[in-house]
């Protein structure tokens, strides 16, 4: 065999295998419809940024960085609407969105609802993408879910390593009172994050909280409590508009 033909050979099946191990990923990939279904949801994953009075007594009057997430739930050229938990933007100035993990513009609370901790935030960056809203009503132990936000963003920017959303796998422990419980922690950061069906994809609760004697038990407002504060929003602002005709 001349070294040429040798060559040939070594780069033809070099070329072969390369495209085995692609189809194999491909393969493995289409298997999963999970990277398919958060890259989906991905651009609908919002950061918030903000500040916050401090909760040290040593720097009262003092006013801290703090950080949180959210879901862009309606979208036009008007603007955009933003559902997240309440807790995250309470008492915050200096408020702001990252979207689409590099594009940072202004934004204000429209409504809050403190005792059931969701909140809507509205902004005017326009026709953006908008998350599907499922229901909560039929979700039950054992079910796969994905979680997306951005956990503790500030450490990973000290660290170099940018601005991007994260994504967990993982189960719905139990359904409880109002809440369900997660196999995954919420994250600093995560609160107000989309709890989504690793099938569908369709949001089915907003990441909520954690232990704090147990860090690696998370919580989530399931969607439908979050969707009757929308719906009850919107109906009080077209009755307004009606009276005001």
């Amino acid at each position: 065999m001349s070294a040429a033909l040798g060559r040939a050979l070594v780069a033809v099946t070099a070329a072969l295998l390369a495209g085995c191990a692609g189809a194999d990923r491909t393969s493995r990939r289409h298997g999963d419809p999970f990277p398919d279904v958060f890259r989906h949801l991905r651009p609908s994953v919002v950061l918030f940024t903000m500040l916050i009075p401090s909760d040290d007594p040593k720097k009262k009057g003092h006013w801290d960085e703090a950080y949180g997430t959210g879901i862009i739930v309606a979208s036009g050229g008007w603007g955009s609407q933003i559902l997240t938990v309440d807790h995250v933007i309470a008492d915050a100035r200096n408020l702001r969105v990252t979207i689409s993990e590099r594009r940072v513009v202004p934004a204000h609370v429209i409504a809050r609802n403190e005792k059931a901790d969701v909140a809507l935030v509205e902004t005017n960056a326009a026709n953006l993408s908008v998350v599907p809203l499922g229901s909560s009503v039929h979700a039950e132990p054992g079910e796969a879910i994905g979680v997306a936000g951005y956990p503790v963003p500030d450490a990973f920017a000290d660290e170099g390593l940018g601005t991007a959303t994260s994504v967990y796998a993982g189960r719905i422990s139990s359904v409880r009172k109002d809440a369900f419980e997660l196999d995954l922690p919420v994250i600093p950061g995560e609160s107000g994050g989309p709890v989504f069906d690793a099938q569908s994809g369709e949001v089915i609760g907003l990441a909520e909280s954690r232990f704090e004697e147990e860090k690696a038990i998370g919580f989530a407002i399931p969607i439908d409590d979050a969707k009757r504060f929308i719906a009850h929003l919107r109906g009080s602002r077209v009755a307004e508009a009606r009276g005001n005709s």
